[in-house]
């Protein structure tokens, strides 16, 4: 593998020399150049977070997947280190594909899926994926070991293994795909961790399965507890789920099921699916735990088969902010809210008095590419339609015909364009935390009841940011913003 590590590491130099950043994130976790998309390997260990990535180092475009690596000591100033896999071995020489990481006596596994096509380039319908590993004695060189579950029979599509520990046991879930084209989890487990010359044994049971007959893949899960009470969430990315009003409304989505589980007994779902995000980029999320027990997830901000103008910068993809989640018991959903540490970015805080707009728009900020922006709202204004817009192509909004909060883009120049909503939530007052980038904006609404996470694509000139009210009166109880740095 050192030689194709050496490769990699030299294309992906060739690519950073002639990067663009323009849309390049000041504050968002991104490839130094090429293509990102699935987080992987989220975790603490040895006194670092790790974030590993799906990663193509040659091109800005999808090809043959490496795992990317960045490490940080706080889980938002990353550095970038070398290239932690590539693909090549006869167990994954079509690509290293997602999975996840384990700290155990030392060492750091990286668990895998080996990819591999069996007729042409790209043509799924027929494929082998087993699931591997790659140990690592200091963190950031690894040796690959190979395979140590092979998919087991009638499975053809099984990938994205998330390994965890519980109860005397090591226990590995898997997406899956059956022979009827349904999409569903597998969940494995193990006496032990690795050992050199043993795998897992493929005896599986199906922790969750689609009951929608459109629905062929749960790619990407995570499964863990939530509550005291065996409470655990399944969070996975179905493929195939058709649009159903407001819901669904992305090419794929990633969401989350709520249940009971324990050891040795089935996964009851209490409720239905349920996205974790409803902008237009967030797909295959993956949590960790910290080292003080908070539960934190990071997702790609991006969406497949859409328009990506920052390829034309030779780079494509980055992450959300790291995201602690908590479980609402009363509404049976997660919540997601920015971790702490996203606070170190601030520079000086600028409040904002209250005030009402009447049929008018007003400038807030001149230049929005790096922006904490903290807004509370009377759900008792009459507008129509009132909220903020960002440059001329993003604007986030409540509709008062349609009693929902919409975040709206159109940037026809890039095929980009369309809406996605929410219903307002319950109360008089409606509080938006909104993080802004150079191409992205992630907004938190009431403390983590819904998130939408979206990019968007205005010149470096243009994002300029104003509030506005249109046919009727807003008014605005509070608010603040900061500038915040650049973690480079």
């Amino acid at each position: 593998m050192k030689h194709r590590l050496e490769q990699s590491t030299n294309a992906l130099s060739t690519l950073i020399e002639k990067r663009g950043n323009t849309f390049y994130p000041q504050f968002h976790l991104a490839a130094p150049a090429g293509w990102l998309n699935d987080p992987n390997g989220l975790i603490y260990h040895d006194g670092l977070y790790h974030a590993f990535y799906q990663h193509h180092p040659y091109s800005q475009d999808w090809g043959p997947m490496h795992w990317g690596h960045a490490t940080s000591t706080d889980m938002i100033h990353w550095q970038h280190q070398p290239i932690a896999l590539a693909p090549g071995d006869d167990y994954d020489k079509s690509g290293c594909f997602s999975g996840s990481a384990i700290s155990h006596e030392g060492k750091l596994y990286l668990f895998y899926t080996g990819h591999n096509w069996l007729a042409a380039e790209g043509d799924d319908s027929q494929i082998y994926e087993a699931q591997c590993v790659a140990i690592s004695e200091d963190g950031i060189h690894f040796e690959k070991k190979g395979i140590v579950l092979p998919p087991p029979e009638g499975y053809m599509h099984f990938r994205d293994p998330k390994v965890w520990y519980q109860d005397g046991k090591w226990w590995m879930v898997v997406g899956a795909r059956d022979e009827k084209d349904q999409g569903q989890v597998l969940l494995f487990s193990s006496e032990t961790l690795f050992e050199e010359g043993k795998q897992w044994s493929t005896d599986y049971i199906i922790l969750g399965k689609t009951d929608d007959k459109n629905v062929y893949m749960w790619e990407c899960p995570d499964f863990f507890p939530i509550s005291q009470d065996n409470e655990f969430a399944i969070v996975f990315s179905p493929q195939g789920k058709r649009t159903e009003g407001y819901q669904y409304r992305n090419l794929f989505q990633a969401g989350a099921l709520i249940g009971q589980w324990s050891p040795n007994q089935p996964f009851k779902p209490q409720g239905h699916f349920v996205e974790l995000d409803n902008g237009h980029d967030y797909y295959a999320p993956q949590s960790f735990m910290t080292p003080d027990g908070r539960r934190v997830s990071m997702g790609w901000m991006d969406m497949w088969n859409s328009p990506m103008p920052s390829k034309a910068e030779f780079w494509s993809g980055c992450f959300t902010l790291p995201r602690e989640i908590t479980f609402d018991k009363s509404k049976n959903r997660l919540c997601m809210v920015p971790v702490k540490e996203v606070e170190s970015l601030r520079q000086e805080k600028n409040t904002i008095k209250p005030l009402t707009l009447s049929h008018q728009s007003i400038e807030l900020i001149d230049n929005t590419s790096a922006i904490e922006l903290d807004l509370t709202w009377s759900l008792d204004s009459q507008a129509e339609k009132f909220g903020l817009w960002l440059g001329e192509g993003l604007e986030l909004f409540v509709d008062n015909q349609s009693n929902r909060l919409v975040l709206n883009r159109h940037y026809p120049q890039y095929n980009i364009s369309g809406a996605r909503s929410i219903p307002l939530p319950e109360g008089c007052q409606l509080n938006l935390r909104i993080f802004i980038d150079r191409s992205s904006i992630e907004v938190f609404v009431n403390q983590g009841e819904y998130t939408l996470s979206s990019r968007y694509y205005a010149p470096q000139d243009a994002r300029s940011l104003r509030l506005f009210a249109m046919s009727g009166d807003a008014i605005l109880l509070s608010g603040e913003y900061w500038r915040l740095n650049h973690i480079g």
